[in-house]
Order: structure tokens, then sequence, then C-alpha cells
């Protein structure tokens, strides 16, 4: 049985491994290289490129960033792994926010070819089923036969959009929004993040890129929902308004290995990416004891360590830390950007 599809107890969660960095499980990276056989490297970093250009732009134009087969696989290539490991690191955050969450069933939007199944199947050894919306028929088709057999259920794979496409999904207990809510407009957001609430049964993740603007429209989502009785799970550990204030902006980073592919179609020569991101999760129930939230990387010197931290209490700010803390200091060294950090 493929990794992507063991099965546990109920309400155990997979934990990341801390020491390496955030992978694409075998099976998936395996047929990815397998759907790109025979399609050209220039052609798809071109179409990579452009593909790119358009996200960092925020176009809203109306038009599918995944308009034929070729898009399809260039976002596959070059945008999934970076996706991946962005949500399978939110999904960490909240696993550990609320060690008894065990999700039975995904309900997933705007899915492009599936990679929030393959990080919530990674994470949550509970998960027994999974829908999937999504408008463009390629990225659709692409993410079909890449998951194919790969789970130890089917998933139902639905073509809508982001309106329309709502009407007749039912609740789950894990609704996900991951990179969409830069693609359409904020009264339209609105709107559809009040429906994934009204479908979420215990956890809405909403996943964005790690620029201000992304972090704008996580802040909007996340003041929308609290006023409608939402428990914020991740990664805010109080329910009080944002003490960040810009230019500052609070988003996260995760480093993912780029494969001898992904450093073709990025015509990259790194070996590593890092993915910066933004997120929320929101609960209909509250949570595990609230811990401060490390907000930036340490810096460490000869017995001590800075931390800039959004606590418990609402405020956010440094804090030194030396030998002299004992056990806080011990901890706090052992701390990275995005962990939990408890009192």
């Amino acid at each position: 049985m493929p990794a992507a599809s063991a099965r546990g107890t109920p309400g155990v969660v997979r934990p990341m491994d801390p020491t390496r960095p955030m992978d694409l499980p075998n099976l998936l990276r395996s047929r990815i290289e397998e759907s790109l056989l025979g399609t050209s490297s220039t052609e798809l970093q071109r179409a990579g490129e452009i593909l790119s250009g358009r996200y960092r732009a925020e176009t809203r134009d109306g038009r599918l960033h995944l308009s034929d087969d070729l898009f399809a696989k260039a976002y596959t290539a070059a945008r999934l792994p970076a996706t991946y490991a962005a949500v399978r690191a939110a999904m960490e955050a909240v696993a550990e926010a609320l060690p008894e969450f065990g999700p039975d069933r995904l309900l997933d939007v705007g899915s492009g070819p599936g990679t929030v199944l393959w990080a919530a199947a990674d994470a949550f050894e509970t998960l027994s089923g999974a829908t999937l919306l999504e408008a463009s028929a390629p990225i659709r088709r692409l993410g079909e036969r890449l998951g194919e057999g790969a789970f130890a259920f089917p998933p139902e794979w639905r073509s809508g959009d982001l309106r329309s496409g709502l009407v007749g999904l039912g609740p789950a207990d894990l609704v996900t929004l991951s990179y969409v809510l830069d693609e359409i407009e904020p009264a339209d957001a609105d709107r559809l993040v009040d429906a994934l609430w009204e479908r979420t049964e215990g956890v809405l993740l909403i996943v964005e890129p790690g620029t201000p603007a992304g972090w704008r429209r996580i802040l909007r989502v996340r003041d929308r929902l609290l006023a409608r009785g939402a428990h914020v799970v991740a990664p805010c550990p109080h329910a009080e308004a944002c003490p960040i204030e810009a230019p500052d902006w609070c988003h996260f980073s995760q480093r993912l290995p780029r494969s001898r592919l992904h450093l073709r179609v990025k015509d990259a020569e790194v070996p590593f990416e890092d993915e910066k991101f933004a997120y929320v999760a929101l609960a209909r129930e509250t949570g595990a004891e609230k811990a401060a939230r490390v907000l930036a990387p340490p810096r460490t010197g000869s017995g001590k360590v800075r931390l800039k931290l959004c606590r418990p209490d609402g405020t956010a700010g440094e804090e030194l830390l030396t030998k002299r803390d004992g056990e806080a200091f011990r901890r706090a060294r052992r701390a990275d950007w995005g962990d939990r950090l408890p009192a």
C-alpha cells in the first residue's frame, strides 16, 4: 500500500520528521515525472514562467491559469511541490494545536491537481474520504491520474467553479482552500469563505502566499469568521486583534528540496526552495492551551537567543532569553520560525 494511503488509529496524526525538508511523497513524485514524459522541458519552463508572472501579479481577468494541458503540467512540475510543502506545514500546526483532531472527510475547493489531498492523507491517518472541486478540466484530469489508486478510498472529483460549484457540496471535518483567494475579488472571497465555513464541521484551513497582500487576505478571513463564532487554531495564539502592524506582516517559510525535474523547469541551480506562506486555521471548538508563536527566524548568540513572538495575551514583540532562564532558554534554543513555544 502506498505511503499516502496508510491507515491508523482515529485521532492519531502522522508527525513530520523535523530533521528533513518537506518533501513530496515518493509515489507522487514518481507519478509527476511519469506524467511529464515526452513533454519538452523548454515548453514547460516557458509555461511555468507565464504562470509565475500571473500569480505574482495576482491577475484577475477571469481566465483560468490552468487552461490547457501544457499549463497544467507546468503547474504540477513548478508549483505543486511548494504548495504541498506550505499546506503540509500548516496541517502540522493544526495537528499540534488540536492533538485529538482526526478528520474523517476532506473538502478541498480549488483543488488543482489534488495537492491538498496528498498533504492531508500524509498528515492525518484517519482520512477516509475526500471531495475535490476544480473548474479546470486539464488540471482535474491530471490530478485524477496522479492519485489513481494512491489512497485507501476513491476521491470524489467534481467539476465546478467557486460559485455554482459549491451547490450540493456536503459538510466535512476538514475544509481547505489554498492559494485561491488571490485569484478572486474580495467580495467574492467573502461569500466563498462564508460558504466554506457553513460546510465546516471541524477545521477550516486557508493558505495564501506569504506576501503582505496574502497576509491581509488571511486577516480578513480571520476577522470575518471570529465574528461568526469561530475559534483560531493556528497560527494565532489568541483571538484578539492582530498585533502585527504594516509594513511588517505575519508569514512563515517552509524549505523543500528540488528534484532534477524541478530544477530544470524553474531553470534553477539552488537544490532547495523556501516557500513563504500565510495561513489561518479556524475551528468549531476550542483547542489546546494557547502557546506563543515564533514569528521569525530566531537570532542566537553565545548563551542567548532572541525570539520574535506572538503571545497568548494578544501582544507581539521580541524577547531575549539567556541561560539564566533555564528550561525556557533550552526550549527557545530548539525553536524555529513558525513553532509554538509553551509558556
